[in-house]
């Protein structure tokens, strides 16, 4: 069992940065692909980033490319989300999430556990 807190949500200005953290419980962290997840009202759950179990392979969603960058500390266990250059369109709740598979997804059903989500808003 995985439990993850996220941290770092907030109000940003467009162009602006913010750092997403996500704390996560247990001795297994460095077994779980991690990743972040973003939801805006009235949109489903889409993949934003993900990283492999030792931090090596990333994935990043088309729109947040050359923006975001995720990174993982498994000795501290913990997994970041770095954004730069925001824009209103990445107003959304921002979700941490655990897979206990090998490989890297992108679909929510492959997640195991899931964070209770960050607000994340950037004014025009």
């Amino acid at each position: 069992q995985v439990q993850l807190v996220e941290s770092g949500g907030g109000l940003v200005q467009a162009g602006g940065s913010l750092k997403l953290s996500c704390a996560a419980s247990g001795r297994t962290f460095s077994r779980y692909v991690m990743g972040w997840f973003r939801q805006a009202p009235g949109k489903e759950r889409d993949i934003v980033a993900a990283i492999s179990r030792s931090g090596i392979s990333t994935y990043y969603a088309d729109s947040v490319k050359g923006r975001f960058t995720i990174s993982r500390d498994n000795a501290k266990n913990t997994v970041d989300l770095q954004m730069n250059s925001l824009k209103p369109e990445d107003t959304a709740v921002y979700y941490c999430a655990a897979d206990s598979d090998l490989a890297i997804h992108s679909t929510e059903t492959s997640y195991d556990y899931w964070g209770q989500g960050t607000q994340v808003t950037v004014s025009s």
